[in-house]
């Protein structure tokens, strides 16, 4: 059914979707999304036709059962809307937002476009979100299938450009979520927002996290990096994360690096493909340096379960995407997890977690 699938969105799908702006389409998936989820009938007929299941997929980290280790990036159910579809979808967890303290209409459009000869999206929508408050207040009494991860970042606007201006701002999302959901992620690393990336500082990153400690939750706290960090900033910013309440690691979000001409022309940061090297750099870095202290959650390039499993291999403990899903079509997490199971038989691999951190050498 999968292949079959599969074969109808990139033939006849796709095709036809692409002649189209890449945010009208987003906006229409996600309104169908949204609709899906509303009933029983149409969740069984989603499931149906996506969702695998395997128990040897499952894992508890940080005392959070995961159905499989393949989830929903952040930046695609930006306000949190699709929580009732995505597990119906086959995802194991999905991460909503970016969510900031006030509400964002974003960078101007168009802001989302397509490079299929890279395999990659040219992101710039600037964290565009309706805001903590409304969204808290949605999600307050929801009760969720699958494991949700609430991403905050500092709304994008002048205002919280100054340190300790966009330090309250991430607090106040922070406060806001601390109890929905199972997870945080912090997003240092948005390229598309006014007065770039503040808190790859270690001085900055120092007192934003000190803030956020003093906030009461039960949640773990992970941050997300960017894939253009040089081995000694991500030392500074490492050594930082040891003195605070920081539990793992997002690798990664998009890069800024622009290596072909038809990218020059075009704001945002590339996700897909053009980050995929980088994001298991970072990966594999992290996870020998800290020598499997933090849980990775490893994010770019994942198209395939071979892409998954080499970043599983190299240290993720789960994996996330988006990209590959827009490429690819629907079908492709209940592909990935298929085909996780079949790499483990190949190497005799009872569970998804035998496979962590195995090393380079054996992918």
């Amino acid at each position: 059914m999968a292949k079959i699938i599969g074969s109808i969105y990139r033939r006849a799908l796709k095709p036809i979707l692409f002649l189209f702006d890449a945010e009208q389409i987003h906006d229409l998936f996600t309104s169908v999304g949204i609709l899906l989820g509303k009933f029983k009938a149409t969740r069984a007929v989603t499931r149906w036709l996506f969702a695998y299941k395997n128990p040897r997929l499952e894992q508890t980290v940080l005392g959070i059962k995961f159905a499989n280790p393949i989830g929903l990036s952040a930046g695609f159910d930006k306000d949190a809307k699709l929580t009732d579809i995505m597990p119906e979808v086959g995802f194991g967890f999905e991460e909503v937002g970016s969510i900031t303290g006030e509400p964002c209409e974003g960078n101007p459009k168009p802001r989302l476009w397509r490079l299929p000869n890279l395999g990659s999206l040219v992101v710039h929508y600037g964290l565009k979100n309706e805001g903590c408050v409304k969204i808290a207040a949605r999600l307050a009494a929801k009760k969720f299938k699958l494991p949700i991860g609430t991403n905050v970042a500092k709304t994008n606007n002048v205002a919280c450009a100054e340190t300790q201006a966009g330090i309250a701002d991430y607090a106040k999302a922070f406060a806001a979520l601390s109890d929905i959901g199972d997870y945080f992620t912090v997003n240092i690393s948005c390229p598309n927002a006014y007065g770039g990336e503040p808190f790859v500082d270690p001085v900055r990153l120092e007192q934003l996290l000190a803030r956020l400690d003093a906030i009461p939750t039960k949640k773990p706290v992970f941050l997300k990096f960017s894939p253009d960090l040089t081995n000694e900033t991500v030392d500074a910013l490492l050594n930082v994360c040891a003195k605070h309440r920081v539990h793992g690691f997002i690798c990664t979000n998009l890069t800024k690096e622009k290596k072909d001409e038809n990218e020059i022309r075009l704001k945002g940061g590339l996700s897909g493909r053009m980050v995929k090297q980088l994001s298991d750099d970072q990966i594999a870095y992290i996870y020998n340096k800290t020598q499997g202290k933090y849980v990775i959650i490893g994010v770019g390039g994942v198209s395939s379960a071979k892409d998954a499993f080499r970043k599983i291999q190299l240290g993720a403990t789960l994996v996330e995407l988006i990209t590959g899903m827009v490429f690819e079509g629907p079908q492709l997490i209940g592909e990935i997890n298929r085909g996780l199971v079949r790499l483990m038989d190949q190497r005799g691999y009872k569970n998804i977690s035998e496979a962590v951190g195995t090393g380079e050498k054996n992918i």
